[in-house]
């Protein structure tokens, strides 16, 4: 059983809950630091009552687009925010927020508006990229782009259909020029 001390009426832990070390939260800031400034867009979501199944099968849905999601303190946060192109996002960390993040402007995106528009506890409140702050309009806009491989798969279509198109007009004409003889 654990054991909490009162204080002018909050919880705190005195055994068997995990204390977070200052350096534990110094190495939270430096790695998001490093998650900043390498980021090409980082997305603020608002968590309104996600269950723990739903934060999973996010989290895995993010994983799977190439992203990453991750729930830390506000507080931490502006304090990893500061000196990075992804300062002029501190505004949006109020209340229970999450970060998607991903190198590419697509991955982050696609996933936390897919979840978005499953469930009404889950709110996309702004983000950045390559440095500049974007809206949530301009979020939906980036989630619904083809990814960089469905692109690479229509180029591949477009460059073949020509060279196919030819070769069945050839095959048409062979075998007409063989009925004829």
């Amino acid at each position: 059983m654990k054991s909490f001390v009162r204080n002018q009426g909050k919880k705190f832990p005195y055994f068997g809950d995990k204390i977070v070390k200052r350096e534990e939260k110094q190495q939270l800031i430096s790695e998001l630091h490093d998650v900043f400034n390498k980021a090409g867009l980082v997305v603020v979501t608002l968590n309104k009552g996600l269950t723990m199944p739903q934060t999973t099968e996010l989290r895995n849905a993010v994983r799977a687009d190439g992203a990453n999601y991750r729930v830390t303190k506000n507080r931490l946060t502006k304090l990893a925010l500061a000196g990075t192109p992804c300062e002029s996002m501190a505004d949006l960390m109020v209340g229970p927020t999450g970060l998607a993040y991903s190198e590419d402007a697509l991955s982050a995106a696609k996933a936390v508006v897919k979840m978005a528009k499953a469930t009404d506890k889950f709110e996309v409140v702004g983000g950045v990229m390559n440095g500049q702050k974007v809206s949530v309009a301009t979020i939906q806009e980036l989630a619904a782009l083809p990814s960089l491989d469905e692109l690479r798969g229509k180029l591949v279509g477009l460059l073949v259909a020509p060279a196919g198109a030819i070769a069945r007009v050839c095959k048409a004409y062979s075998e007409k020029e063989e009925q004829a003889a």
